[in-house]
């Protein structure tokens, strides 16, 4: 059976943010990610994680002036020195929650601008490869879909399998969401068994398509899915990125259907 870990930034919104890590232990999950954690302090975090048994997994570099509708840096020309300072900073965080991967965000890009902030996107990448490469965190990205994210600058698989290829860093990785790939491309069974078995891939994701609530709602066959996922020996976490419908616990009928059926 894959193993899930918890978005608490999506999940248990029906607790305060540093009430949710007890909600999701006590729901059975073992690992939990989230957008960003800098509202807190890493001792903080660090301490909620260990009370309640759990592994954080993931979380995002600082990707901006989220509230005023940025969506990351990274290929951003002349922004390279605020993103580079935001990569350091989740370094730190990831040092001291024992997180062993980040999420850097690109940005959004207008489409005439796409030749140029690729080779920013390119070389804040290898910078962020080099500085985590010293303390064994991987560096992910996200094709995101361009109707959740109009105008992200990753929004293809492929595209971002090049670019981890042209970067050539062995811990650079492609966040694989299920829920954008099936908005902008769809035929994930072939997405999965074509990506996976390259390594190139480190982190899955999951959601109901097309409305992001539980991932046995909507268009996508979930179960089958998942046991795609574990044909191919996938060893890594998926993120229950998604909006409950309802209550979180409630919702995770699907989950406990999985659990009971890998006993």
């Amino acid at each position: 059976m894959p193993r899930f870990a918890a978005n608490l930034t999506m999940m248990y919104t029906e607790h305060d943010f540093l009430d949710r890590f007890a909600a999701a232990s006590a729901d059975g999950f073992e690992a939990v990610e989230y957008l960003f954690p800098y509202e807190y302090s890493a001792a903080v975090l660090r301490g909620l994680l260990d009370d309640h048994g759990l592994r954080q997994v993931l979380f995002n570099a600082p990707a901006g002036t989220w509230e005023s509708g940025e969506r990351g840096l990274a290929a951003l020309p002349g922004r390279e020195q605020e993103a580079r300072s935001g990569i350091d900073q989740a370094l730190e965080y990831a040092a001291a929650l024992g997180c062993p991967r980040v999420h850097v965000m690109a940005g959004l890009v207008p489409q005439t601008e796409q030749a140029r902030c690729r080779g920013t996107y390119l070389a804040n990448l290898a910078w962020a490869a080099e500085r985590a490469a010293t303390m064994g965190v991987e560096i992910m990205i996200e094709p995101i879909n361009s109707r959740d994210m109009p105008g992200y600058f990753l929004t293809r698989q492929a595209d971002g399998h090049a670019v981890v290829q042209e970067v050539g860093a062995a811990n650079l990785k492609v966040q694989l969401d299920l829920y954008h790939c099936q908005i902008v491309e769809g035929d994930l069974t072939a997405t999965l068994r074509r990506d996976i078995p390259t390594g190139r891939v480190g982190h899955l994701q999951v959601a109901g398509v097309p409305d992001r609530h539980e991932p046995d709602l909507g268009e996508l066959n979930a179960r089958y899915l998942f046991d795609i996922i574990d044909e191919l020996g996938f060893e890594g976490w998926i993120g229950c990125e998604y909006r409950p419908l309802s209550g979180t616990s409630e919702g995770l009928g699907w989950l406990n259907d999985l659990r009971g059926h890998s006993a």
